[in-house]
């Protein structure tokens, strides 16, 4: 058998969806892991420094839209978690990969992606008020600053990571 036909390169399928399954699981298990602080009306969910890969590289916003989906499965209010959560964070993604686009300051690209993400917060403070009835402004302040401080947090562990690591492969 000829084994040199064949040769993976970088855009192959196989490749593809390994490191999308691969983000995935590690937004699953982290999410998981820290699931005490991960959902709720005051929450801090460090997975979310996950979204930052997706400024580097367009297969990560599916891979995590798919990581945020399988966990929200765990939430207390999947029921409507699943759904809008996923579709939330599909769109935010999309949204931040076009408002940075033009940045060329790697810091300030982070800065704007978790500004938006804080304030994309509002869905989670809606679902939260009509789950639980829960006050939606104060919801969606102490969501958002969570979000905005997991998005911090995970700032600096991804932008350290990406000095050693390629994301845009």
């Amino acid at each position: 058998m000829n084994t040199t036909s064949f040769k993976e390169t970088p855009q192959s399928t196989v490749s593809e969806v390994a490191k999308t399954a691969i983000v995935a699981a590690l937004y699953v298990a982290v999410t998981l892991l820290l699931a005490v602080i991960s959902f709720g009306a005051v929450q801090l969910r460090l997975s979310e420094m996950f979204n930052y890969l997706a400024l580097f590289h367009k297969r990560y916003i599916v891979a995590v839209t798919l990581g945020v989906i399988l966990a929200n499965f765990m939430s207390p209010t999947w029921i409507l978690d699943v759904p809008i959560g996923g579709i939330a964070t599909f769109l935010v993604l999309l949204i931040c990969r076009a408002a940075t686009k033009k940045i060329k300051n790697l810091v300030l690209k982070f800065v704007v992606t978790a500004v938006i993400f804080a304030f994309s917060m509002f869905t989670v403070a809606i679902q939260l008020a009509f789950i639980y009835g829960s006050p939606f402004w104060p919801t969606w302040f102490t969501v958002g600053i969570g979000e905005l401080l997991s998005m911090t947090v995970g700032g600096m562990v991804v932008y350290s990571l990406q000095k050693k690591l390629d994301f845009t492969k």
